[in-house]
C-alpha cells in the first residue's frame, strides 16, 4: 500500500470586526455546505469556484489537492488555490457533478449542487 498524505483545510475564523467586511460578505455568498477555491496556472488569471465540501473526498478532487499540496504546500493560507488550467478544473468539475448526479439519481438522494464560479 502507498503512503497517504492528509490534506488539512484551515478554515478562517470569523469575527464581528468592521474592517472584515468585504471577507464577510465573500463567506455569505458560499452556501452551507461548500468552500470557495481558486483554481488557475501560474501567469492565468485565477478564477473562484465554489465547490461543495463532499467533493473533497472524491479521487479526482483529491488529485488536484495533491498538486495543490506539491505546488503551494501544507501552509497555504486563504483561498485554497488549485494550480491547474482553468478548462481543465471545469471538465474535471463537470466529471465529477455528473457521477454524483448518477448516484444522486440511483439512490434517490437530492444534494443542492453548488458549483458555480
Amino acid at each position: 500500500m502507498g503512503s497517504q498524505k492528509n490534506f488539512h483545510l484551515h478554515l478562517p475564523h470569523h469575527n464581528n470586526n468592521s474592517n472584515h467586511a468585504k471577507n464577510k460578505q465573500v463567506i455569505r455568498d458560499v452556501p452551507k455546505g461548500c468552500l470557495a477555491i481558486k483554481v488557475g496556472q501560474a501567469g492565468e488569471e485565477q478564477k473562484r469556484f465554489v465547490v461543495p465540501v463532499l467533493y473533497f473526498n472524491h479521487p479526482l478532487f483529491m488529485q488536484l489537492l495533491k498538486e495543490a499540496e506539491e505546488e503551494y504546500g501544507f501552509e497555504q493560507k486563504g483561498t485554497i488555490t488549485i494550480p491547474c488550467h482553468v478548462e481543465e478544473f471545469r471538465y474535471v468539475q463537470g466529471m465529477i457533478d455528473r457521477e454524483k448526479s448518477i448516484q444522486n439519481n440511483h439512490h434517490h438522494h437530492v444534494i443542492g449542487g453548488c458549483f458555480r464560479v
